[in-house]
């Protein structure tokens, strides 16, 4: 007789992830896809802060299909003049730190401050759907609907631990819509940090009270970053360890090599939750930007990070260009079967598939 089997090692299949898109409407001619604007229209929409003519553009700069990015292109080229306005602030943490809570009540104060909000949130990817996990306005449901406000969840899509692929360019579209402050929500501390250091003018960092740097999966290279660090969930009953974390950090800070800036790193501390203590994260945040501008640091960072991204730009378009090339697409398999057989080591393959690559292009 066979055993039964015991339930608590039983696993259910999971649920397929439903269309996004109502079918039924679909084939009733409710719903129709949306095309492509003109180009005026784009511009013109942008321009006046129209939340949703700016959600379209950045969908046409996130897309990869080749027929939306030569209009995705040049609505770039024409929002350029009007970008540059903004303060950019990247934010990082572990997850579980409160990153969107933070954004949110931080964001809320600053729209109360007269301030105009955009968060560029960038989602980790499900491998399944390749669509956004967490989704952000799901996740700061004030701040989403505050017309002073434009939050845009983005999947990472693998790249680069999280950053999504378009965000520098989201960036200058949501700043030629006026958005005069620009947060950048990473995935948590990991690779996206080196990325959005090169792409913000203030590198926030989120820890929780009470925790040293190896509890918290710190590393001693994300806090080199670091311009600005806040302790968050700083409530009334954990003040003193709070304290005591400061202090630590504080101290930690002090071993670290003089910033490029020509700033102190500080370290606050405050409660997203019940709003406590964001006026002094924002007078931090304000002190360095007075200071970066007036020591002319403001617009170097700026154009290192043109330079920057010029050359990650190159390098990923040459890469797109080489593995689409027909050509290359046939040698490739030949090598990897001969790799794959022992035939020839991974590197002589890679060797003689650039040499031949390079002689088909002479």
């Amino acid at each position: 007789m066979r055993a039964n089997k015991p339930k608590g090692l039983s696993i259910n299949k999971g649920v397929e992830k439903p269309s996004s898109l109502n079918t039924d409407a679909i084939r009733k001619g409710i719903y129709k896809k949306a095309e492509n604007l003109p180009l005026a229209k784009y511009m013109d929409g942008i321009l006046k802060g129209d939340r949703m003519i700016l959600g379209r553009a950045i969908t046409l700069v996130e897309s990869s299909l080749a027929d939306q990015h030569e209009i995705a292109q040049r609505i770039i080229e024409k929002c350029l003049p009007y970008s540059g306005n903004s303060l950019r602030v990247g934010i990082t943490g572990i997850p579980g730190v409160g990153k969107s809570t933070f954004i949110e009540s931080f964001g809320l104060d600053l729209i109360n401050k007269g301030k105009k909000i955009a968060v560029l949130a960038i989602d980790p990817s499900s491998d399944r759907s390749k669509g956004s996990i967490l989704g952000d306005k799901t996740r700061m449901e004030k701040l989403a609907l505050h017309e002073q406000a434009f939050i845009r969840p983005s999947p990472s899509a693998g790249t680069l631990g999280g950053v999504a692929r378009k965000t520098r360019e989201s960036i200058l579209l949501c700043e030629a819509a006026g958005y005069d402050t620009i947060f950048i929500e990473t995935v948590g501390v990991g690779q996206s940090e080196t990325a959005v250091h090169s792409m913000v003018d203030l590198f926030l960092l989120l820890m929780l009270p009470g925790a040293g740097d190896e509890i918290q999966g710190i590393k001693r290279g994300i806090m080199e970053l670091a311009d600005l660090i806040v302790i968050n969930k700083a409530d009334d009953n954990r003040i003193e360890k709070v304290k005591l974390s400061q202090r630590d950090l504080l101290n930690a800070l002090h071993l670290f090599p003089p910033t490029p800036s020509g700033w102190t790193p500080a370290v606050e501390y405050c409660s997203a939750r019940n709003g406590s203590r964001l006026d002094l994260v924002w007078e931090q945040i304000r002190k360095y930007e007075d200071l970066i501008k007036k020591n002319n640091y403001f617009n170097i960072q700026r154009k290192d990070q043109a330079k920057y991204w010029f050359y990650e730009t190159l390098n990923a378009e040459l890469k797109r260009q080489f593995f689409e090339d027909n050509r290359i697409k046939k040698s490739l398999k030949k090598f990897e079967k001969q790799v794959l057989s022992s035939e020839i080591s991974p590197f002589e393959a890679a060797r003689q598939l650039l040499e031949t690559n390079q002689k088909n292009t002479v």
